[in-house]
């Protein structure tokens, strides 16, 4: 059984930093590009970021493009996300997502749709005041 569980996040200052991570167990990690989605109240879930399974491709959304960044560790099968200079606006619900991507993608692939996600984690609070 797949289980991603996210951890970190909570309360920060506008402009400070926080960090997630995503513990993924139950398959095998290195197929799998691993992305971070979030959801504000009232508003559609949205790619963040995400990393290709060898880790060498990484893909940004506009919002969050040089003050986040995602990694992996394929010994702890783990995905971290760091955020810096963060903004009220960043202030959401923070998921793990997982797409096996080694049969039928090339290596570089990262899907930015949440509907292309296989696995899910429960989701991380983040909360930035301002």
């Amino acid at each position: 059984q797949v289980q991603l569980v996210e951890s970190g996040g909570g309360l920060v200052q506008a402009g400070g930093s926080s960090s997630l991570s995503c513990a993924a167990s139950g398959l095998t990690f290195r197929r799998y590009a691993m992305t971070w989605f979030r959801q504000a109240p009232g508003k559609d879930r949205e790619f963040v970021a995400g990393i290709n399974r060898s880790g060498f491709s990484t893909n940004y959304a506009d919002s969050v493009k040089g003050r986040f960044t995602i990694s992996r560790d394929g010994a702890k099968n783990t995905v971290y996300l760091q955020m810096n200079g963060l903004k009220p606006e960043d202030t959401a619900v923070y998921y793990c997502a997982a797409k096996d991507t080694y049969t039928s993608y090339p290596n570089n692939y990262v899907a930015t749709e949440s509907d292309e996600y296989d696995h899910w984690g429960q989701g991380t609070q983040v909360t930035v005041s301002s």
